[in-house]
C-alpha cells in the first residue's frame, strides 16, 4: 500500500520532468506546444479535413495541422519523423525529411515570407502518427526558466479566413464603386478610354478634349482610377504569397484590415506619382528628341491601354480566385501576360506615332526605348 501511494507521488512528478525536457537537435529547445493532437486527415465522404482518430486514420500517410504563426514569434517549428516523409506547406512540398533528423523553421521568417497568420502544414511519409513529431519550441539558455507545455488538448478553432479576404471583397465593391461614378458623371470619357476599336485605331484624333489636355480634371480622375486598379492587383498577388516586390519586408507589418487598407491608398499614391511621372518624362524626351506633337497622343494610348489591360486582368483573376479554389498561383503565371502587354503596347506605339510624323526610325526607337523599354527592364529587375 505504502508503495502504491508512493508511486502516485512519484508517476505525475516523472510526467512533469519530461514535459519539461528538451526537444529538437541534441535537446536544444524547450516545447512549447506539442501538435500531436491537433493533426487532421482529409475525409473523401466529407469533402474536409476532420481531426485524427487512431482507430479510423491509422493508414493515413498525410496528416495535416494548422500552425499559428502571428501568436508565435520568436519561437521555432521543429518537425522530425522516424522515416522518410515530405514537409508541405500551404499544399506546397517545401523539403524532404530525412528519418530521425529534425528540421528546425524559423517562425519570424515564415511569417516574413507567407505574410499569413496560420499556414496548413502537411507531413507526408509513414501510415499513422507514430514516427511524427511536430512542436512548436523554444530554444535553451543558461538563465532561462523551463517553459511549460500548455494543456489545451482540444482546441475548437473557426474556419480559417484570412485579412486578405475581406479586404478583397471590400476592394472590389469600392473599384465598382469608382468605375459606376466614372461612367455616370464622365460618360463620354469613360466610353472613349474604354474602347478596344478606339485603341487599336491608328488615327489618332489631336484635337480631342482627352488628348490634347493630358494634366486635366477628367484624365486625373481616369488616371487615379487606374493607381486604384493596379494597386488592388498588386495586394491581390501578396495575398497569394506572389512577391511584387525584391524585399519581402517591404509591404510587411502588423497584420490586420487596417493596416492592409493603409496600404492599399498607399500603393495608390505611388501608382498615381508615377503615371504623372510618366507623362514628365514624355515631355522631357519629347523636346530632346523634337517629337512634341506626338506626346499627347503617346500618352493618351498608354491610359488608354492600361485601363483596359489591368481592369481586364483584375475582373478575370477574381474570377478565378472565388470560384477555383485549387489554383496553383505562381510568379510566372502573372509574369507572362504583363510581358506580352507591354510589348504588345511597344508595337501599338511605334504604328501609332509613325502614323503621324514621318519620323526617322533611329530618333522613334531611341525615344521609346529611353520611355518605354528602360523603364520596363529596371522595373522588372527590382519589382519582381
Amino acid at each position: 500500500m505504502h508503495s502504491f501511494a508512493l508511486s502516485l507521488f512519484i508517476f505525475p512528478f516523472a510526467i512533469g520532468q519530461s514535459r519539461n525536457a528538451g526537444i529538437g537537435p541534441k535537446g536544444k529547445y524547450y516545447p512549447v506546444h506539442d501538435f500531436h493532437d491537433d493533426f487532421q486527415v482529409y475525409d473523401e465522404r466529407a469533402k474536409a479535413y476532420v481531426p485524427y482518430i487512431v482507430e479510423l486514420h491509422a493508414s493515413q500517410t498525410a496528416l495535416s495541422v494548422y500552425v499559428d504563426l502571428e501568436s508565435n514569434r520568436q519561437y521555432s517549428l521543429l518537425v522530425s519523423t522516424q522515416e522518410e516523409g515530405y514537409l508541405f506547406i500551404n499544399a506546397a512540398l517545401k523539403r524532404k525529411l530525412r528519418p530521425g533528423q529534425w528540421q528546425v523553421l524559423s517562425i519570424d521568417s515564415l511569417y516574413r515570407v507567407y505574410r499569413q497568420p496560420e499556414l496548413f502544414l502537411t507531413i507526408y511519409g509513414a501510415p499513422g502518427l507514430q514516427d511524427k513529431q511536430l512542436f512548436i519550441g523554444y530554444p535553451k539558455s543558461a538563465t532561462q526558466k523551463p517553459v511549460v507545455l500548455r494543456d489545451d488538448n482540444l482546441s475548437v478553432r473557426p474556419r480559417i479566413r484570412t485579412i486578405y479576404d475581406n479586404f478583397l471583397g471590400v476592394g472590389l465593391l469600392f473599384l465598382l464603386a469608382t468605375h459606376a461614378f466614372l461612367f455616370s458623371f464622365y460618360h463620354r470619357a469613360f466610353l472613349r478610354f474604354y474602347s478596344l476599336s478606339d485603341l487599336i485605331s491608328l488615327r489618332a484624333q489631336e484635337e480631342s478634349f482627352l488628348i490634347n489636355r493630358p494634366l486635366s480634371s477628367t484624365n486625373m480622375l481616369f488616371v487615379l482610377n487606374l493607381s486604384f486598379v493596379i494597386a488592388y492587383l498588386i495586394v491581390f498577388a501578396q495575398s497569394r504569397n506572389i512577391d511584387v516586390f525584391a524585399s519581402r519586408e517591404l509591404l510587411l507589418s502588423e497584420q490586420h484590415f487596417g493596416w492592409l487598407i493603409g496600404e492599399f491608398f498607399l500603393l495608390s499614391g505611388v501608382a498615381f506619382m508615377s503615371l504623372v511621372g510618366k507623362y514628365i518624362a514624355l515631355e522631357i524626351m519629347g523636346g530632346l528628341y523634337k517629337l512634341e506633337e506626338v506626346v499627347n497622343v503617346h500618352y493618351f494610348k498608354i491610359l488608354q491601354s492600361s485601363l483596359l489591360f489591368f481592369t481586364f486582368l483584375g475582373v478575370l483573376l477574381t474570377i478565378i480566385a472565388y470560384n477555383i479554389s485549387t489554383v496553383n498561383w505562381s510568379q510566372n503565371a502573372l509574369l507572362l501576360p504583363l510581358i506580352v502587354f507591354y510589348a504588345a503596347r511597344l508595337a501599338l506605339l511605334y504604328f501609332v506615332i509613325r502614323s503621324l510624323d514621318p519620323i526617322k526610325n533611329l530618333y522613334l526607337f531611341s525615344y521609346l526605348c529611353i520611355v518605354e523599354l528602360i523603364p520596363l527592364i529596371i522595373g522588372l529587375r527590382f519589382a519582381i
